[in-house]
C-alpha cells in the first residue's frame, strides 16, 4: 500500500460516520465469530468500509449520497467481485434501526464465503 493510500484510510476512520462506528462496535476485535475485520481498508483502486480477509468478504454502510452514485457503486462491486470479493451492502436506517438483523446477515455472508 502506499504511502497516500494509508494516509487516506487513516483519514476515512478519523471522519467515520456515527453509524459507521455503531457497526465497528460490533465488528472490531473479533466480536462477531472471532472473524477479524478491518475498517477503511484499501482493495485495488478503492476503499471499503468494512472487509474480513480470511472470508474475503466486504460489508458496506451506504448513507443517503449512494442513491446517487449507483453507476460508481454498481463498477466497485464489479471489481471486488473479479478479485473474488463477497459485497454486502446496508443502508445506514438498516444498521441504525436493526442492527441484529444485519450481524445476522454478516454472519451467514462469513460462512457460506469462508470454511467455518
Amino acid at each position: 500500500m502506499t504511502r497516500d493510500r494509508a494516509e487516506s484510510s487513516r483519514a476515512l476512520r478519523r471522519r467515520a460516520t456515527g453509524i459507521e462506528t455503531t457497526l465497528w462496535n460490533e465488528l472490531r476485535g473479533r466480536r462477531l465469530d472471532g472473524l477479524k475485520f478491518r475498517r477503511q481498508h484499501p482493495l485495488g483502486p478503492y476503499v471499503v468500509d468494512f472487509c474480513c480477509l480470511e472470508r474475503r468478504l466486504i460489508i458496506e454502510v451506504d448513507g443517503e449520497g449512494h442513491t446517487q452514485q449507483q453507476e460508481y457503486d454498481g463498477a466497485r462491486t464489479a471489481y471486488l467481485a473479479a478479485i473474488s470479493y463477497g459485497v454486502n451492502r446496508f443502508t445506514n436506517e438498516q444498521v441504525r434501526s436493526d442492527i441484529g438483523a444485519v450481524l445476522i446477515t454478516i454472519r451467514q455472508a462469513a460462512i457460506s464465503s469462508g470454511t467455518g
